[in-house]
């Protein structure tokens, strides 16, 4: 009996094959990145078995049915990167057993599906680019049990982001002791799930998703309000992404507790005061971007610290310090220049000369080496996150 179909990354052009539920040992069925189009039809008893249903990018329209969300032992559902409207059918919330749902790229609207907090399997939530709306502040210990990905990204959420929210988000809370076993990886051996991570504006796809990686994406909303402190309780973060909100304030100094971050990004927002120090002790970090703020005073230069470019701090005119030309021990450009002399003025020129060549080199070279780093920027960070995984292994070993 057929267990396992796949069709995927084909120029299929059909609507849903509806008749394939009567197969009745059917466990896997992968029909992404086809041309399949029209309304999702579902029927009662259809698909008694069904496992992984992975229809992303394709064509599928209309609002979900009801019906669709009636298999019992479904673990994976990708309907990403279709032209789903409407609202999510509550009927998923009968899926116990359900570990990823990646409904990215639709046109779904609707407020924060709470009714999935229950599912005590959930691993996985992906809801970016979409049209979900509203505050999601909710305070409840035993929400969400077991998720480690949640990508809101890119959608209308509005309000400002409680205490209880992060507080709920239980496994970012757990530090993972990865170091001591072999890598595990969500799914089985007849099929490995993925994930698209977006970094510093790059989608970046995992074709396998560690269970010890963790990610948080509320980039692109409308939240507004200061950072509140307990987001440092969750520790097992590798990625956390705020940027493209209206957060204000300082940057919470507990930050520093996320010792696992890899990649942390708060631009473009209203962030206001220093750069704290205890940021240096996120030792892990191989992407940083503050800019778009309003940060003032020095940028601290230890350990990572050192190896970030302009990038991560511009436009915020009042930083100063390394990578940035601007010294802390410049004179504020709006106050009239000290008096020289002949001989001063004319050594001032000659420095200014050295430093317009190094510019204009500079230049050259960066162009150069920039369309490189760019182009590899995505392996990159996937070996960078392998390389910190090993290293902190043989820490245990």
């Amino acid at each position: 009996m057929l267990s396992v179909l796949n069709l995927g990354n084909n120029t299929l052009y059909d609507t849903f094959p509806m008749w394939l539920g009567k197969l009745p040992e059917l466990n896997v069925l992968i029909l992404q990145a086809n041309s399949f189009y029209g309304p999702i039809k579902f029927k009662k008893d259809h698909f008694p078995v069904l496992d992984v249903l992975d229809i992303a990018s394709n064509n599928f329209s209309g609002q979900l049915p009801n019906e669709f969300f009636r298999a019992p032992q479904l673990r994976s559902l990708k309907i990403n990167g279709n032209k789903l409207t409407g609202k999510l059918p509550r009927s998923l919330a009968n899926c116990r057993k359900l570990e990823v749902l990646d409904l990215g790229k639709n046109m779904i609207q609707d407020i924060f599906p709470f009714w999935l907090m229950k599912l005590p399997s959930l691993k996985v939530l992906v809801l970016r680019a979409n049209r979900f709306y509203g505050p999601i502040n909710f305070s409840d210990e035993n929400a969400f049990p077991m998720l480690n990905i949640l990508d809101l990204a890119s959608n209308n959420f509005s309000g400002e982001l409680s205490d209880g929210f992060f507080q709920s988000l239980k496994a970012l809370r757990m530090v993972t002791a990865g170091g001591k076993a072999r890598p595990d990886y969500i799914g089985d051996g007849y099929y490995q799930d993925s994930v698209t991570i977006v970094v510093k504006g790059l989608e970046i796809r995992y074709e396998k998703i560690l269970t010890i990686f963790s990610s948080l994406d509320l980039s692109d909303n409308s939240f507004f309000g200061r950072i509140p402190e307990e987001i440092h309780n969750l520790k097992s973060l590798k990625v956390l992404n705020l940027s493209y909100n209206s957060f204000l304030g300082p940057i919470p100094l507990a930050l520093g507790n996320l010792t696992e971050l890899e990649s942390f990004d708060l631009s473009q927002n209203k962030l206001s005061g220093e750069i704290p120090l205890q940021l240096t002790s996120l030792t892990f970090l191989a992407v940083l971007n503050l800019s778009y703020n309003q940060l003032e005073g020095s940028i601290p230069q230890s350990n990572q610290f050192g190896t970030f470019s302009n990038d991560s701090y511009k436009g915020n005119p009042s930083l100063c310090g390394l990578p940035l030309t601007r010294k802390c021990n410049e004179v504020d450009p709006g106050m009239p220049p000290p008096k020289e002399d002949a001989d001063s003025l004319v050594d001032g020129l000659s420095d200014w000369k050295i430093v317009l060549m190094g510019y204009g080199c500079g230049l050259g070279i960066g162009i150069f080496v920039g369309n490189t780093v760019l182009n590899e920027f995505g392996n990159r960070l996937v070996a960078t996150f392998t390389w910190n995984w090993k290293k902190k292994w043989q820490r245990f070993c």
